[in-house]
């Protein structure tokens, strides 16, 4: 299966090829975007054995389908410039695309906060009235649960204009933007996200079954498959009186305020592992991009120490399975959000840390929001902000040759020296360290005895930060930002805040 003949590229007046219909993936479409400069496999299905040309840029690449009926070619690097043309696919048939543009493709994934659209952002009107970007696309893929790796998705290019963009994922978005701004190139990205999601549902499952580290996993699996049969029996018994009430108060005039029952966890729903790598992530290899935007944890919250293993096993599937080496995997932290309802609990602090400690891996990225959430809704509207800061990254990160270096990251904690009753902090990307207010908030000292209270903090002479509290008059540890709804008081001055810290290794979650 899979076996691929050799290229041979000719020129456009080649005889034409015989027999089958060429059928090609969704992806390949009208108004899709090409990643400029590398390789471009392109694939589809033909008859077993059949001739299949593409045509591109004048010139021709050639190959025949497997024994499966399966094709696959590779357009050379030189002929992907930025710019827009037709690529037209021969065999039996001829499927000819308009309007394909060559630039900068971005896979966009995750949960909620990812797949949250621009008609839902701060002044969603006006983006979407002045969104006239021809040159930003998106592909979305449609949601699918997949109990085997599936072949191909549904869904379909739409070309950046009013009538459309309201369906955009906001971040990718808003990140398009402001890459096409200052690379003036066509910017698709690859929408493959769904709200809830935990990130086992995208991994493969020989990868979580590749350590003895992740069978967790499948122990949360077996159980709620166990569990299945009796809570599925109470759902639509719940869903039956909760249906009930609710045409009851509607007969009535009143207001019905229950909550939906939710469907419980089991086979066919996307918090199983494994499903969402399936049927949205597979089809896509090897799609030529260059890399991925991911914004992805608020449901594993409370497995830190888990998510600390399966995040970088997640980036390193991905990358082995595109065989692009190491591409870019730029990453949201999570945002402040009171999650144990008044903000005071850890289960996100050490979430985020977790993200964090990922940054080790090559080619990572983080745009950290703990300054631009909303406590009371986990889903924030200036999904602006978070695009741009993500943009930040890739400026700095991926497109550093194009001369598009700026500050991208907040301060970072570097190294922390105990001195007397304080602790005088250092930190990376911290020109021009500043103070939300009269003074750095959101620090915390502990003693021996583990116990952190709120402490003060000043920003020195020398760009230190000297942490103290009369509370505690021999700290051993110190903290930042150590809460699921942190009061983010550090910033730089390009205005961006400072990555929540710990010095201590006590046990989180």
């Amino acid at each position: 299966m899979r076996r691929i003949t050799a290229l041979v590229i000719s020129a456009l007046s080649a005889a034409p090829f015989a027999r089958a219909d060429v059928i090609l993936p969704a992806l390949f479409a009208d108004h899709m975007v090409l990643q400029q400069g590398r390789p471009l496999p392109l694939w589809g299905w033909a008859d077993p054995g059949e001739a299949v040309a593409v045509e591109f840029k004048g010139a021709r690449v050639t190959t025949k389908a497997d024994d499966g009926g399966r094709w696959k070619i590779q357009l050379p690097a030189q002929l992907l410039d930025a710019g827009g043309t037709e690529l037209v696919f021969k065999g039996k048939n001829t499927v000819t695309l308009k309007d394909v543009l060559v630039g900068e493709v971005w896979l966009c994934s995750g949960q909620s906060n990812m797949e949250f659209t621009l008609s839902k952002v701060m002044n969603a009107a006006e983006e979407i009235a002045t969104a006239t970007s021809p040159q930003i696309r998106q592909f979305l893929v449609k949601k699918t649960i997949a109990e085997m790796p599936a072949e191909s998705v549904d869904g379909e290019w739409q070309v950046g204009a009013p009538e459309t963009v309201g369906k955009f994922t906001a971040v990718g978005y808003f990140f398009a933007r402001e890459i096409h701004n200052a690379l003036h190139v066509p910017v698709g990205l690859i929408h493959s996200s769904w709200g809830g999601t935990p990130i086992e549902s995208w991994m493969s499952e020989d990868k979580l079954k590749s350590d003895p580290a992740y069978e967790t996993v499948f122990q949360r699996r077996e159980r709620n498959v166990a569990a299945f049969p009796e809570a599925h029996k109470k759902y639509l018994s719940d869903q039956a009186e909760w249906a009930a009430g609710a045409a009851e108060a509607k007969a009535a005039g009143q207001p019905f305020t229950k909550p939906k029952p939710r469907a419980p966890v089991g086979p066919g729903h996307p918090y199983m592992p494994i499903t969402l790598y399936n049927g949205m992530i597979h089809p896509l290899v090897p799609y030529a991009m260059r890399g991925v935007l991911w914004y992805q944890g608020e449901s594993n919250a409370g497995r830190s120490v888990e998510y600390q293993k399966l995040f970088p096993a997640l980036i390193a599937q991905w990358r082995a399975e595109w065989g692009e080496g190491d591409f870019p995997f730029y990453f949201v932290q999570l945002a402040n959000f009171n999650a144990g309802g008044d903000g005071t609990g850890t289960n996100w602090a050490f979430l985020r840390d977790a993200q964090t400690k990922t940054l080790t891996e090559p080619a990572t990225g983080m745009a950290v929001t703990i300054d631009i959430g909303n406590p009371k809704d986990v889903h924030p509207t200036n999904k602006q902000e978070v695009g741009r800061r993500l943009a930040l990254v890739a400026l700095a990160k991926t497109y550093a040759s194009a001369g598009q270096v700026k500050e991208f990251s907040g301060p970072v904690y570097r190294q922390a020296r105990r001195e007397g009753g304080a602790w005088r902090v250092w930190f990376d990307h911290a020109d021009g360290l500043t103070a939300k207010g009269d003074a750095p908030t959101g620090f915390q000292v502990a003693g021996q005895d583990g116990r952190f209270v709120t402490a003060g903090a000043r920003i020195d002479s020398d760009g230190t930060v000297v942490v103290s509290s009369p509370e505690v008059p021999e700290p051993e540890y110190v903290r930042y930002a150590w809460t699921d709804s942190p009061e983010a008081g550090l910033f730089n001055a390009a205005g961006l805040p400072a990555v929540p810290f710990r010095t201590d290794a006590l046990p989180g979650r």
